[in-house]
């Protein structure tokens, strides 16, 4: 079609396409970068949970029953017994290290304790700098050891006359049913990605966005932007704006793709309200761009406080910490995160199966920061169009 008979809203989509398919750092920030990032975090965690940490023994009694609660330990999906040490110095060495992540220490005299019917006690050194697996760990290793355990006490309430469910009743006489209802597998993409694609397509659209507007006021071009639209800035803003929201909404279909299908992350609820909160979640990121680049009027400080803020919205959403467990100033700062809404909608369609109408109040949430963008509006065209404004990187 002829660009001179082209609507001024075409015109500037036009202009736009063609400044993404052009320019490296726009195809990096709204293709290459984000695809890439999903492939790599799917690479990383496709193991889906850790499996055979390394951990060491130091087994200062070296019996038949030592052994067997090593090998016990080894039996488990989240140990590997890789090492043996003689002394709780050279493993507390391997643990500083990094070659091991967790110590069973088995003490002198424990199988001879036991058999006299005196308790023992075997310790366990944790790595807790990564609390995940160190609690893992943490767990495993003492199901195995209390199996152990169980198993001793049975074999002498037997050895005294009595029949196996009352020697059980004797050891056990209350048990605990533990059921995990929403991520049963303790798996790390149930837990781990579904907060991590989710950021990095925030930090895209966020980054992206700020840097296709702040170019504009960098470069000058604002005015000649501008004429393209018919001198009417809404439709300027729409149309350049447009390109952006079609293309990571795409991103996060593909994102949608990767995590129910690939990942087989639970889909309970209504798959539609994960779609529009997606859409609107992208659009809230593009308007608080708006709201920085007008604010600043410079393109590396709205970069930089978009980066910060992105990366404080996956801290405060109540995904790593509880919100409800944040004293209120951290509650109420994880209010100002369109991300902290998404992630209640995410969350609640797809592994608690809550019902729609649970995602109506975040949506509504998410919309105030659109509201926001669109009161800066007018000072974004003034700053576009003011000279001084102009070469301000």
């Amino acid at each position: 079609m002829d660009e001179n008979i082209k609507s001024p809203f075409r015109k500037v989509v036009s202009r736009e396409w063609r400044r993404i398919t052009r320019r490296w750092s726009l195809l990096f920030a709204t293709f290459i970068g984000p695809l890439f990032s999903f492939f790599l975090i799917t690479w990383i965690f496709s193991a889906n949970v850790p499996r055979e940490l390394p951990v060491a023994i130091v087994d200062m009694d070296h019996t038949a029953l030592s052994r067997q609660m090593a090998r016990m330990v080894d039996a488990t999906s989240i140990a590997s017994i890789n090492r043996s040490y003689t002394s709780l110095v050279e493993a507390k060495n391997a643990i500083e290290e990094g070659e091991v992540d967790a110590v069973v220490y088995i003490p002198l005299g424990a199988e001879k304790d036991i058999y006299k019917g005196a308790s023992t006690r075997i310790s366990l050194y944790l790595n807790n700098v990564n609390v995940v697996k160190s609690g893992l760990l943490n767990s495993g290793i003492r199901k195995a050891i209390g199996t152990l355990s169980a198993g001793i006490k049975l074999q002498v309430h037997l050895k005294t006359g009595k029949s196996q469910a009352q020697a059980i009743a004797r050891i056990m006489p209350v048990q605990q049913n533990t059921v995990l209802l929403f991520n049963p597998y303790t798996s790390y993409s149930y837990y781990l990605i579904i907060g991590l694609m989710p950021t990095i397509l925030i930090v895209f659209t966020l980054l992206g966005s700020i840097y296709t507007l702040g170019d504009e006021l960098y470069l000058g071009t604002g005015p000649k932007w501008l004429r393209l639209a018919g001198k009417n800035f809404p439709v300027a803003l729409a149309g350049k704006l447009l390109p952006y929201t079609l293309i990571y909404f795409c991103v996060a279909l593909i994102m949608n793709i990767i995590l129910f299908n690939y990942l087989g992350l639970p889909l309970r609820g209504n798959f539609v309200n994960i779609v529009m909160g997606e859409l609107i979640l992208i659009i809230s990121y593009q308007f608080i761009a708006i709201f920085l680049v007008s604010l600043t009027s410079n393109m590396r400080l709205s970069l930089s406080l978009g980066s910060a803020y992105c990366m404080l919205a996956l801290t405060f959403s109540g995904l790593t910490f509880p919100a409800m467990g944040m004293p209120a100033f951290g509650q109420a700062f994880s209010a100002i995160f369109p991300f902290t809404y998404w992630n209640k909608i995410l969350i609640g369609q797809s592994l608690r199966g809550e019902s729609p109408s649970f995602a109506i109040i975040p949506m509504y949430s998410m919309l105030l920061f659109i509201v926001l963008g669109i009161l800066f509006i007018p000072r974004l065209k003034y700053m576009i169009l003011n000279k001084k404004r102009w070469g301000k990187k």
